[in-house]
């Protein structure tokens, strides 16, 4: 049975989307832009600041279900610019250090809101 997951610590969802969901044995977060709990976006920020911001979002609405970042299976990375890959990757790295999830990253036409980066994961229960 599906679940939301909502916590005040990470941007509220501003569409017909919840910030994440769970079956109770995975959780699917909607991608997360760098955007603060308040609803102010760094999109003038560099890509480390904007991949922190969004992994900081992750993190907390992990957190909202007992989970960490070590709990994540799975992560997709959504840039504007995959030129700067190795500036994403390295502030990335931070989060994983060890055993870290499989992941992609795709460059895009555009980001939502401007921004550069976009984060979702899947983590498990």
């Amino acid at each position: 049975m599906k679940r939301v997951i909502e916590t005040a610590e990470a941007p509220a969802a501003v569409g017909a989307y919840s910030q994440a969901t769970t079956n109770g044995d995975l959780v699917f977060t909607a991608g997360q832009l760098p955007m603060t709990a308040e609803g102010e976006l760094l999109e003038d920020e560099p890509i480390e600041v904007q991949t922190r911001q969004a992994l900081e979002n992750v993190k907390a609405i992990l957190d909202e279900e007992g989970l960490t970042m070590q709990d994540v299976l799975k992560v997709t990375v959504l840039m504007d610019d995959i030129d700067e890959f190795d500036a994403m990757n390295s502030t990335y790295a931070e989060y994983f250090q060890d055993n870290p999830p499989a992941r992609s990253a795709f460059e895009v036409a555009e980001v939502p809101k401007g921004a550069k980066i976009e984060i979702e994961v899947i983590a498990a229960q």
